[in-house]
Protein backbone atom coordinates (compact mmCIF):
# COMPACT_ATOMS: atom_id res chain seq x y z
CA UNK A 1 0.00 0.00 0.00
CA UNK A 2 1.18 3.52 -0.72
CA UNK A 3 0.74 6.03 2.04
CA UNK A 4 1.04 9.15 -0.06
CA UNK A 5 3.86 11.63 -0.01
CA UNK A 6 4.17 14.54 2.41
CA UNK A 7 5.51 16.71 -0.37
CA UNK A 8 5.11 16.14 -4.10
CA UNK A 9 8.43 17.79 -4.88
CA UNK A 10 9.50 17.45 -8.49
CA UNK A 11 6.72 15.64 -10.31
CA UNK A 12 9.05 13.31 -12.18
CA UNK A 13 10.78 12.31 -8.95
CA UNK A 14 7.43 11.65 -7.31
CA UNK A 15 6.39 9.31 -10.12
CA UNK A 16 9.70 7.43 -9.96
CA UNK A 17 9.39 7.16 -6.19
CA UNK A 18 5.86 5.77 -6.36
CA UNK A 19 6.80 3.21 -9.02
CA UNK A 20 9.76 2.11 -6.92
CA UNK A 21 7.56 1.73 -3.85
CA UNK A 22 4.98 -0.44 -5.57
CA UNK A 23 7.84 -2.56 -6.87
CA UNK A 24 9.23 -2.85 -3.33
CA UNK A 25 12.56 -1.59 -4.59
CA UNK A 26 14.53 1.59 -3.89
CA UNK A 27 14.66 4.05 -6.78
CA UNK A 28 17.88 3.86 -8.74
CA UNK A 29 20.28 6.58 -7.67
CA UNK A 30 21.79 8.67 -10.43
CA UNK A 31 24.52 11.24 -9.97
CA UNK A 32 24.55 12.12 -13.66
CA UNK A 33 23.76 15.77 -14.30
CA UNK A 34 20.77 16.61 -16.47
CA UNK A 35 22.95 18.02 -19.25
CA UNK A 36 25.00 14.82 -19.33
CA UNK A 37 21.87 12.63 -19.43
CA UNK A 38 20.48 14.81 -22.21
CA UNK A 39 23.63 14.18 -24.21
CA UNK A 40 22.92 10.45 -24.07
CA UNK A 41 19.31 10.94 -25.17
CA UNK A 42 20.00 13.22 -28.16
CA UNK A 43 20.91 11.74 -31.51
CA UNK A 44 23.13 13.72 -33.89
CA UNK A 45 20.08 14.74 -35.92
CA UNK A 46 18.38 15.96 -32.72
CA UNK A 47 21.48 17.95 -31.82
CA UNK A 48 21.53 19.58 -35.27
CA UNK A 49 17.85 20.52 -35.00
CA UNK A 50 18.37 22.04 -31.55
CA UNK A 51 21.49 23.89 -32.67
CA UNK A 52 19.64 25.33 -35.67
CA UNK A 53 16.93 26.76 -33.45
CA UNK A 54 19.42 28.16 -30.93
CA UNK A 55 21.47 29.85 -33.64
CA UNK A 56 18.59 31.19 -35.72
CA UNK A 57 18.17 34.93 -35.80
CA UNK A 58 14.93 36.14 -34.17
CA UNK A 59 12.31 36.96 -36.77
CA UNK A 60 10.31 40.13 -36.70
CA UNK A 61 6.69 39.78 -35.64
CA UNK A 62 3.76 41.78 -36.85
CA UNK A 63 1.95 43.49 -34.00
CA UNK A 64 -0.74 41.18 -32.66
CA UNK A 65 -3.34 42.18 -30.15
CA UNK A 66 -3.01 39.94 -27.12
CA UNK A 67 -6.02 38.09 -25.78
CA UNK A 68 -4.54 38.41 -22.29
CA UNK A 69 -3.14 35.80 -19.96
CA UNK A 70 -6.46 34.71 -18.49
CA UNK A 71 -7.36 32.66 -21.54
CA UNK A 72 -4.19 30.57 -21.37
CA UNK A 73 -4.55 30.10 -17.62
CA UNK A 74 -8.15 28.94 -18.03
CA UNK A 75 -7.11 26.57 -20.82
CA UNK A 76 -4.41 25.04 -18.62
CA UNK A 77 -6.80 24.56 -15.70
CA UNK A 78 -9.53 23.10 -17.93
CA UNK A 79 -7.19 20.44 -19.32
CA UNK A 80 -5.75 19.57 -15.90
CA UNK A 81 -9.13 19.30 -14.17
CA UNK A 82 -10.61 17.18 -16.99
CA UNK A 83 -7.70 14.72 -16.85
CA UNK A 84 -7.84 14.49 -13.06
CA UNK A 85 -11.58 13.81 -13.20
CA UNK A 86 -11.05 11.06 -15.76
CA UNK A 87 -8.49 9.36 -13.51
CA UNK A 88 -10.79 9.53 -10.49
CA UNK A 89 -13.76 8.18 -12.47
CA UNK A 90 -12.00 4.84 -12.80
CA UNK A 91 -12.47 2.08 -15.37
CA UNK A 92 -15.56 2.13 -17.55
CA UNK A 93 -15.59 -1.67 -17.69
CA UNK A 94 -16.59 -4.04 -14.90
CA UNK A 95 -14.07 -6.74 -14.10
CA UNK A 96 -15.24 -10.32 -14.58
CA UNK A 97 -13.59 -11.28 -11.27
CA UNK A 98 -11.34 -9.76 -8.59
CA UNK A 99 -8.37 -11.30 -10.40
CA UNK A 100 -9.21 -9.69 -13.77
CA UNK A 101 -6.66 -6.93 -14.39
CA UNK A 102 -7.87 -6.25 -17.94
CA UNK A 103 -10.26 -3.34 -17.24
CA UNK A 104 -7.70 -1.68 -14.98
CA UNK A 105 -4.96 -2.08 -17.58
CA UNK A 106 -7.15 -0.59 -20.31
CA UNK A 107 -8.12 2.27 -17.98
CA UNK A 108 -4.46 3.03 -17.30
CA UNK A 109 -3.53 2.98 -20.99
CA UNK A 110 -6.57 5.12 -21.87
CA UNK A 111 -5.56 7.71 -19.27
CA UNK A 112 -2.04 7.83 -20.63
CA UNK A 113 -3.36 8.34 -24.17
CA UNK A 114 -5.71 11.10 -22.97
CA UNK A 115 -2.82 12.83 -21.18
CA UNK A 116 -0.58 12.59 -24.22
CA UNK A 117 -3.22 13.99 -26.59
CA UNK A 118 -4.69 16.72 -24.37
CA UNK A 119 -1.41 17.96 -22.93
CA UNK A 120 0.30 17.82 -26.31
CA UNK A 121 -2.40 20.02 -27.84
CA UNK A 122 -2.26 22.41 -24.86
CA UNK A 123 1.51 22.64 -25.15
CA UNK A 124 1.20 23.63 -28.80
CA UNK A 125 -1.41 26.29 -27.98
CA UNK A 126 0.90 27.76 -25.33
CA UNK A 127 3.81 27.74 -27.78
CA UNK A 128 1.62 29.60 -30.26
CA UNK A 129 0.77 32.16 -27.58
CA UNK A 130 4.47 32.63 -26.78
CA UNK A 131 5.29 33.06 -30.47
CA UNK A 132 2.86 35.96 -30.71
CA UNK A 133 4.45 37.85 -27.81
CA UNK A 134 7.98 38.63 -29.00
CA UNK A 135 10.82 37.30 -31.18
CA UNK A 136 12.67 36.10 -28.08
CA UNK A 137 9.65 34.17 -26.82
CA UNK A 138 9.06 32.81 -30.31
CA UNK A 139 12.57 31.35 -30.18
CA UNK A 140 11.82 29.84 -26.78
CA UNK A 141 8.68 28.25 -28.22
CA UNK A 142 10.71 26.82 -31.10
CA UNK A 143 13.25 25.35 -28.67
CA UNK A 144 10.43 23.76 -26.68
CA UNK A 145 9.01 22.23 -29.87
CA UNK A 146 12.36 20.66 -30.72
CA UNK A 147 12.84 19.34 -27.18
CA UNK A 148 9.30 17.96 -27.19
CA UNK A 149 9.94 16.05 -30.41
CA UNK A 150 13.41 14.94 -29.33
CA UNK A 151 12.39 13.49 -25.98
CA UNK A 152 8.99 12.11 -27.00
CA UNK A 153 10.20 8.60 -27.85
CA UNK A 154 12.33 8.40 -24.70
CA UNK A 155 9.42 9.52 -22.52
CA UNK A 156 7.02 7.06 -24.18
CA UNK A 157 9.38 4.17 -23.49
CA UNK A 158 9.65 5.11 -19.82
CA UNK A 159 5.97 5.81 -19.25
CA UNK A 160 5.11 2.63 -21.11
CA UNK A 161 6.48 0.80 -18.07
CA UNK A 162 3.73 2.23 -15.83
CA UNK A 163 1.00 -0.32 -16.78
CA UNK A 164 3.52 -3.17 -16.41
CA UNK A 165 4.58 -2.00 -12.95
CA UNK A 166 0.95 -1.66 -11.92
CA UNK A 167 0.12 -5.14 -13.19
CA UNK A 168 3.01 -6.64 -11.21
CA UNK A 169 1.81 -4.74 -8.13
CA UNK A 170 -1.75 -6.02 -8.70
CA UNK A 171 -0.56 -9.63 -8.90
CA UNK A 172 1.63 -9.35 -5.79
CA UNK A 173 -1.20 -7.82 -3.77
CA UNK A 174 -3.59 -10.51 -4.98
CA UNK A 175 -1.23 -13.30 -3.91
CA UNK A 176 -0.60 -11.72 -0.51
CA UNK A 177 -4.23 -10.83 0.23
CA UNK A 178 -5.38 -14.11 1.74
CA UNK A 179 -8.88 -13.58 3.13
CA UNK A 180 -8.58 -9.79 3.11
CA UNK A 181 -11.06 -8.55 0.51
CA UNK A 182 -9.96 -4.93 0.81
CA UNK A 183 -6.83 -5.37 -1.30
CA UNK A 184 -8.49 -4.38 -4.58
CA UNK A 185 -9.64 -1.04 -3.21
CA UNK A 186 -6.15 -0.42 -1.85
CA UNK A 187 -4.72 -1.21 -5.27
CA UNK A 188 -7.14 1.23 -6.91
CA UNK A 189 -5.92 3.96 -4.58
CA UNK A 190 -2.32 3.13 -5.46
CA UNK A 191 -3.07 3.22 -9.18
CA UNK A 192 -4.80 6.59 -8.87
CA UNK A 193 -1.75 8.01 -7.06
CA UNK A 194 0.56 6.75 -9.78
CA UNK A 195 -1.62 8.18 -12.55
CA UNK A 196 -1.91 11.54 -10.78
CA UNK A 197 1.89 11.60 -10.40
CA UNK A 198 2.23 10.85 -14.11
CA UNK A 199 -0.19 13.67 -14.87
CA UNK A 200 1.88 16.07 -12.76
CA UNK A 201 5.02 14.92 -14.56
CA UNK A 202 3.48 15.42 -18.00
CA UNK A 203 2.18 18.87 -17.02
CA UNK A 204 5.64 20.20 -16.08
CA UNK A 205 6.57 21.49 -19.56
CA UNK A 206 3.24 23.26 -20.05
CA UNK A 207 3.49 24.72 -16.56
CA UNK A 208 6.85 26.14 -17.56
CA UNK A 209 5.41 27.69 -20.71
CA UNK A 210 2.49 29.11 -18.74
CA UNK A 211 4.84 30.61 -16.14
CA UNK A 212 6.81 32.25 -18.94
CA UNK A 213 3.64 33.76 -20.36
CA UNK A 214 2.71 34.98 -16.88
CA UNK A 215 6.01 36.80 -16.44
CA UNK A 216 5.96 38.34 -19.93
CA UNK A 217 2.50 39.80 -20.11
CA UNK A 218 2.19 42.74 -22.50
CA UNK A 219 1.84 46.12 -20.88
Amino acid sequence: MLHGSPSPGVAGSELISLLARIADAPPAASRMAFAERLGHWLSWTDAIALSSVLNAAPSALAPVRSCGFDGEEADFQRVRVALEASIVAGPRETASSPTDFGPLQRHCIAQQKAMQDSIGALRQRLRDALSRRSPALARLAAIDAVMDQTLAAFERSLLGLVPLRLQAHFERMQRAAGDDTRWLEVFREDMDRVLRAELAHRMLPVQGLLDTLRTHQPT
